[in-house]
């Protein structure tokens, strides 16, 4: 599957940051992680950490699938609103899933940190504005539950928007302070160097063309002929997990993103917030941290890459009419635009966990636009059923649910 179009902003902005050697003999470990985004690279760190002897695959080069057309913003705002959550799934399991994205955030700070990081981890705030008069009735029931959940938030009148934030022709919203920004196609690379030195292995340009199910192993064969004997498979797969699980569990989608040059000077405190509205599908918006402005949405069902290519003009007219409309004096110049797939649950949660159809192995499939903060809690989560224990958020991530 086509996750991009050919021009993502981070493959342009970083090149090929590393290469690794595809397969050319026979392997066994402990654990196989098969991916190699942002996804992998965070599972492979707790594996590694927890003294597994692990293996990394990718059919492509690490992260060119849709780790290099991610936006990158770290949300603890889940796709669907909390107070719709709470009724989907109930309160519990509603705040926890909520409570799990903003520590994630804390955790990929100190993550960040501990591997000395050049990936412009930056700690933001969050506007998410009401776009249409109608929206703001559901949007304060939306602050209320937040409010009560214990999330720090504050309700912003249209008018203190326009103050703060210099964004005109909205009805009000919630401003968070919980939010950040990074650079993940760096950051996935810099956690690749980090645990190969660490005895990770790595091998990109291969390709799993079969799996054999044994009791107590796997036996995965590859595109160029070798096999890798390994106890665990853990799938790092994203949105081609479509290709491997046959039920439908997950809708793709496509996303396009524009990024130009930006005058701050017109943009009260950009740098330090990200934004979002209410507008189904939603724009959304962040600087980069070369002083880029970055701004998307327009999201279409996803039929195929050639299709979804085909309407980058067209999106590209779309999210800057948005703009437009919150920005009406400024001239936006677009530098990139590109597209990306990714994958909308019915109740924005991620699937994380077993599936009854392949053995001996785990699934850390992080959906939605907090692909990055799910995973976070997938490597805690990996990490208990590589003991044979559970995860709190285990039956409100797993399949069948």
């Amino acid at each position: 599957m086509n996750l991009k179009s050919n021009e993502p902003f981070w493959l342009l902005k970083n090149g090929l940051i590393a290469s690794y050697p595809s397969l050319k003999s026979d392997e066994e470990c402990d654990v196989l992680i098969i991916g190699g985004g942002i996804t992998g690279s965070l599972i492979a760190h707790q594996m590694i950490k927890d003294g597994y002897h692990t293996i990394l695959i990718d059919k492509r080069e690490l992260c060119n699938g849709s780790t290099s057309a991610t936006t990158s913003m770290l949300q603890y705002e889940i796709d669907v609103p909390l107070y719709e959550l709470i009724e989907k799934i109930g309160k519990k399991g509603a705040v926890e899933s909520y409570k799990a994205c903003s520590d994630a955030i804390d955790r990929i700070e100190k993550l960040a940190g501990l591997i000395k990081s050049e990936a412009g981890f930056k700690r933001k705030k969050s506007l998410y504005f009401a776009s249409k008069k109608k929206d703001v009735e559901w949007l304060q029931k939306e602050y209320a539950a937040r409010k009560e959940a214990g999330f720090e938030v504050e309700w912003c009148s249209s008018e203190q928007i326009l103050q703060q934030f210099g964004f005109e022709n909205t009805y009000g919203g919630i401003v968070s302070k919980q939010g950040a920004s990074i650079d993940a196609f760096q950051f996935a690379h810099e956690l690749f160097k980090h645990n190969a030195k660490k005895g990770l292995k790595i091998f990109d340009k291969t390709e799993m063309t079969k799996v054999e199910y044994h009791k107590g192993f796997n036996l995965v064969s590859t595109d160029n002929g070798y096999q890798i004997k390994t106890k665990k498979i853990i799938y790092c797969v994203g949105y081609e997990s479509k290709n491997l699980i046959r039920e439908n569990f997950v809708d793709l989608k496509s996303t396009y993103a524009v990024v130009s040059e930006i005058d701050h000077d017109k943009f009260k405190n950009i740098s330090s917030t990200l934004v979002w509205n209410t507008d189904d599908p939603y724009l959304y918006m962040r600087t980069t941290d070369d002083r880029r402005l970055l701004i998307g949405g327009g999201d279409e069902d996803f039929y195929d890459a050639e299709k979804r290519d085909s309407l980058l003009g067209k999106k590209e007219k779309e999210i800057l009419k948005s703009l437009k409309k919150i920005k009406p004096d400024y001239h936006f110049y677009p530098d990139f635009v590109w597209a990306g797939t990714f994958g909308e649950t019915k109740d924005g949660l991620p699937y994380i966990g077993k599936h009854d159809k392949f053995k001996n192995s785990y699934f850390v499939l992080g959906f939605g636009g907090n692909g990055i903060t799910f995973s976070i809690t997938g490597m805690e989560m990996a990490s208990l059923f590589m003991k044979n224990k559970t995860h709190k958020l285990s039956k409100y991530f797993r399949f069948g649910r």
